[in-house]
């Protein structure tokens, strides 16, 4: 049996090598509760965090060569949402892979596409994110911009 760790920020960090194998794991764990289809669930891949080159490598951790293209991994999101009740992705692509956030825009989406490391709470991003119609929700946070006055702004 392998054990569990702790993840990036403290959270709760299975040995998967996967995405579907975390959501398995949350549907799982809804179920058990009881609570099947009262519970609906938000991603954050931080995508940018495993950008390289272009592609995005989804064995950084565990040293597998999993790269997929912009279009691929925009593949698998779409058979994610597809297949569990997700209704919110949070930087679903890097913060400057501008062209593939509003090519998953474009396509069409049920689900939030939330800009975090996109738009970083900068006014300007903000207005680049909405000129290319990159995402149809932003964080807004004051710690990332430094005042309240430019978070307002924002």
């Amino acid at each position: 049996m392998k054990a569990t760790s702790i993840g990036d920020e403290g959270g709760f960090a299975p040995p998967i090598s996967q995405p579907h194998e975390a959501l398995d794991l949350l549907v799982e764990a809804v179920e058990e509760a009881g609570y099947t289809g009262k519970i609906k669930f938000a991603m954050d891949p931080a995508s940018s965090e495993f950008f390289r080159e272009g592609n995005y490598d989804l064995g950084i951790k565990d040293k597998k060569s999993a790269k997929l293209s912009p279009n691929g991994l925009a593949d698998l999101y779409r058979d994610l949402i597809e297949k569990y009740p997700l209704v919110l992705l949070e930087d679903p692509f890097a913060e400057d892979d501008w062209e593939s956030w509003s090519k998953f825009m474009e396509k069409g989406t049920s689900v939030e596409i939330v800009g975090d490391d996109l738009t970083v709470t900068n006014v300007e991003r903000v207005k680049m994110a909405m000129e290319r119609k990159a995402c149809n929700g932003l964080l807004l946070k004051i710690n990332q911009i430094g005042t309240i006055s430019e978070a307002i702004a924002a």
